[in-house]
């Protein structure tokens, strides 16, 4: 995403969809809470006291935006393992920083 504002609907729509997903408090509690690493339902409950429908309705939002992604224990296949996407996370936060640039604020002139 080169431009600030793609021209393109698709692309828009995944803006408002990516910002619909992180806009909900939840949403963005259990986002903050795995940027800290990867963690599984159980500790992402203990830190953030969500039903378990709840959590998994709000980890299925993130993953479906492609801010996070799950994988199964090796040994251990009942056990989930949830993670942010460095790809995307790289992506949203290069774009996020040029639109909330102060140094794009243009003065108008007296």
């Amino acid at each position: 995403m080169h431009s600030l504002l793609p021209q393109s609907e698709t692309e828009l729509t995944e803006i408002a969809t990516l910002l619909k997903a992180l806009g909900d408090p939840n949403r963005l509690r259990i986002f903050a809470e795995l940027m800290k690493g990867d963690t599984c339902n159980a500790e992402l409950n203990e830190a953030l006291g969500l039903s378990p429908n709840l959590l998994s309705h709000h980890l299925r939002v993130l993953s479906e935006t492609g801010l996070i992604t799950s994988r199964r224990d090796r040994i251990d296949g009942r056990w989930i393992y949830y993670s942010v996407d460095r790809e995307t996370a790289t992506r949203w936060r290069s774009w996020f920083n040029t639109l909330l640039d102060p140094a794009r604020i243009k003065v108008r002139p007296v």
